[in-house]
């Protein structure tokens, strides 16, 4: 099928369900049945952590890998970041929040009561949203579920076709992170069992690492990987990414509290050391092993601390989040290292920083949580509960491996419809030209 057959076919669908949803919603009242009422301050807060997150995708995110590529694929990697929003975001409003959130089918995923939206409107939720609207509730996962799959695109960056990007994504959110979100954070079999993923270590930054790294093996190299001169193009703006991110992680944590609370400021200073730390720790280990530290490293080693202490950061006091910061800088830097004697092409090193930082974050929320800091929590190893690490090293380990099983197929789907990867001759040319036909750069 041509591919404007294809765009044809998906535009008559995409009408289809959305001219049932509406019928479907008119015929529901936007309420919902637990008598609670939103507080006014706590629906503030979430709202601005939304925006927020929001800032860390677009223009964050953007910034961060687009100056990161060389300069003739500048674009079409800032394309990928704003699309992936666009399409992530109505799948999310269509069917998956509902899927990921609606009433537990056994604990593998929710149903189908919410679809579209309906019955979602400005009354709390009793389980979800207690203090502010459901609909608040839904645009903050929203953001959870857009960054997500925009965080993959960093280990193919420079050499994916724009329609697999597009399609890759859609299908990913759907089929990796629903379930994923559904079974730790929607009262799954995963929650059932007392997983604790405050932000999303594992439902975010696990689960991108490990689709990452399945994305580069299948993807292959760059066309002149480890003989061309494949450095970023442009440092200042990946510096400036990396400010919109660390701004924007204090929404993406501290948001995660759904209240204007001390757990939200206790998450939000957790947050900041573990970056700081992060990014001294990265510097430290750079300057040792190559002579010279760089802002690339410090930039990174930061992104590493944000990354690691995140499903950790609602449950642990300051100094555990530095030393948390310390250790992601180190083995983070390692991790990059160490890419090269694996032989496979991560090109924005996602599963180095979001793959390796999310399971070390995992496991130290199993490690040193503590119900002091978020009664709502639970004690980790450390403060007399070995239980909680031992089921955190099962959130490790099946969220590893569904998301390598589930990307795989994935790709192997997509690869058959689109195709991957673009010819060598649009990869010499650029994604720009090539995909969109525009440059950055006069």
């Amino acid at each position: 099928m041509k591919a404007s057959a294809q765009w044809k076919t998906f535009i008559v669908s995409l009408t289809g369900i959305l001219t049932w949803t509406v019928g479907f919603g008119a015929e529901h009242a936007w309420a919902e049945n637990a008598p609670l009422k939103a507080d006014s301050g706590d629906t503030a807060w979430v709202l601005v952590s939304s925006a927020f997150v929001l800032a860390m995708l677009m223009p964050g995110l953007a910034l961060f890998y687009g100056g990161l590529v060389r300069t003739k694929n500048v674009l079409g990697t800032i394309m990928q970041s704003i699309m992936i929003l666009s399409v992530v975001s109505l799948l999310w409003i269509l069917f998956g929040y509902s899927l990921a959130f609606g009433p537990d089918k056994g604990g593998v995923i929710g149903g189908l009561d919410w679809i579209g939206l309906s019955g979602v409107g400005s009354q709390p939720h009793a389980v979800y949203a207690p203090t502010i609207p459901h609909q608040a509730f839904v645009l903050f996962q929203l953001m959870f579920a857009a960054i997500a799959p925009a965080l993959i695109t960093g280990a193919f960056a420079e050499r994916k076709r724009f329609t697999s990007v597009v399609l890759f994504a859609a299908m990913w959110s759907v089929l990796v992170y629903v379930p994923l979100a559904h079974w730790i954070w929607g009262g799954g079999w995963l929650a059932q069992l007392g997983a604790l993923d405050f932000a999303g270590g594992a439902v975010i930054h696990i689960s991108s690492g490990a689709s990452a790294l399945i994305c580069a093996i299948v993807l292959g190299k760059r066309r002149g990987y480890g003989t061309d001169y494949m450095a970023p193009h442009n440092l200042p703006m990946t510096l400036l990414g990396t400010g919109f991110l660390w701004f924007g992680w204090f929404g993406f944590n501290g948001g995660s509290a759904l209240g204007a609370n001390g757990v939200a400021v206790s998450a939000i200073l957790a947050t900041h050391a573990a970056a700081c730390m992060g990014a001294i720790s990265w510097c430290g280990s750079e300057w040792m092993h190559r002579g010279k530290p760089t802002v690339l490293g410090v930039a990174s080693g930061a992104v590493a601390g944000l990354a690691t202490v995140t499903p950790a950061a609602g449950y642990i006091s300051p100094l555990w989040a530095i030393l948390i910061g310390l250790v992601a800088g180190m083995s983070c830097y390692a991790a990059i290292v160490w890419k090269g004697r694996f032989g496979y092409d991560d090109s924005l090193d996602v599963v180095g920083i979001h793959g390796v930082g999310g399971v070390i974050g995992v496991l130290a929320t199993g490690l040193c949580a503590s119900k002091v800091v978020n009664p709502g929590g639970a004690d980790g190893l450390f403060f007399g509960n070995p239980g909680l690490f031992g089921v955190q090293l099962l959130v490790v380990v099946v969220t590893t491996v569904f998301s390598l099983v589930g990307t795989f197929a994935i790709l192997k789907f997509v690869d058959a419809m689109t195709g991957l990867r673009v010819s060598p001759e649009e990869e010499a040319t650029g994604l720009d030209l090539s995909q969109h036909n525009e440059r950055a750069y006069s």
